[in-house]
């Protein structure tokens, strides 16, 4: 690997230095009880500003795959997790899409995501959009919080116990959002199970291990340090694999295939190398237990990775249209 691409992680954790540290000390600064009782606080206004700082480019970079992944794919109920900004809304189709909820735990980006869903057509007084303040892996307060949740076409809904309340999602879509939760196999196998319906579609864009033995190595070396600086995000997580690999166990429940390494609860989980490969193919048994949890997957990765230049980006991202069996 050439020497600017291995140190080329530094630029991006001294630009949120710049971007965030001053911001934040000031802000402990100003309430220091309220933040040193509660340090997870911390970390989350150091993240609005960095995210404040790189959103848009961010955005602007992924544009033309998010358009292809998103805007013909996305139907009905769309629950967006890790939404940050709701750059998401950008690329929904208002005719297709009947109900916008962005799920971020860091309430301070939810003005961020008014604004944007604001400007796509969606808003709270109408029921098009739902903020929620939960965490992806908190799949009980998503189903109460949807079981209390009127829709568009049913303004006097009726809430129902989160025990009883089917799937009622009809898109799940992750841009940029399994790199960070803690236990990403199991908290989508159980949105997965729990929140998106049979014939549902999940769409996900994410950065992904590298296929290269010698970037991924490096990938691994940057991750702890990397997750410091950007609230949890790991570049060295193969999600593409893990979302591939989600199965339907014998006693009908989802199991996750390709764990993430280090993650609690994925101890004899198998690996499906190459599975980025299955563009356009129907799911069956294929290897290991119980069948596939999608009846169809559409995978493919971002333009230029398959270059010397573009191969060595630490970043690569992979795309992914999932259907639910």
């Amino acid at each position: 690997m050439r020497l600017s691409n291995i140190l080329g992680p530094l630029h991006g954790l001294w630009l949120g230095l710049t971007l965030a540290l001053v911001p934040t000390l000031r802000a402990v600064l100003r309430a220091p009880r309220r933040f040193l009782l509660h340090p997870e606080r911390i970390a989350r206004v150091y993240m609005a500003h960095v995210w404040a700082g790189f959103g848009d480019g961010v955005d602007e970079g992924g544009r033309g795959e998010k358009e292809r992944l998103i805007r013909p794919h996305a139907v009905g109920r769309v629950l967006d997790i890790g939404a940050g900004h709701g750059h998401t809304a950008r690329y929904l189709d208002r005719a297709r899409v009947t109900q916008y909820i962005a799920l971020e735990p860091n309430t301070l980006m939810h003005a961020r995501i008014r604004a944007e869903a604001a400007a796509a057509g969606f808003a709270e007084a109408d029921g098009s959009l739902v903020v929620l303040a939960c965490g992806a892996e908190d799949t009980g307060a998503i189903l109460a919080k949807l079981s209390l949740t009127p829709t568009p076409s049913s303004p006097t809904h009726s809430p129902s116990h989160p025990s009883h309340t089917p799937p009622q999602i009809d898109t799940l879509i992750s841009v940029l959002t399994l790199c960070t939760v803690p236990r990403p196999a199991r908290t989508l196998a159980s949105l997965v199970r729990s929140v998106l319906k049979p014939g549902g579609r999940f769409l996900m864009a994410e950065h992904v291990l590298s296929a290269r033995a010698d970037v991924a190595r490096w990938q691994r070396v940057w991750a702890p340090l990397w997750s410091v600086g950007f609230d949890g995000c790991r570049m060295d997580r193969a999600t593409d694999v893990m979302v591939a690999g989600l199965r339907v166990g014998a006693s009908g429940g989802l199991e996750g295939e390709g764990g993430m390494e280090g993650e609690e609860g994925t101890e004899g989980w198998g690996s499906l190398e190459g599975s980025g490969g299955m563009e356009g193919k129907e799911c069956g048994k294929g290897g290991g237990e119980g069948e596939s949890a999608w009846s169809e997957v559409r995978t493919w990765r971002q333009e230029g990775l398959d270059t010397d230049e573009g191969g060595e980006n630490m970043f690569g991202h992979s795309y992914g249209v999932f259907v639910k069996r």
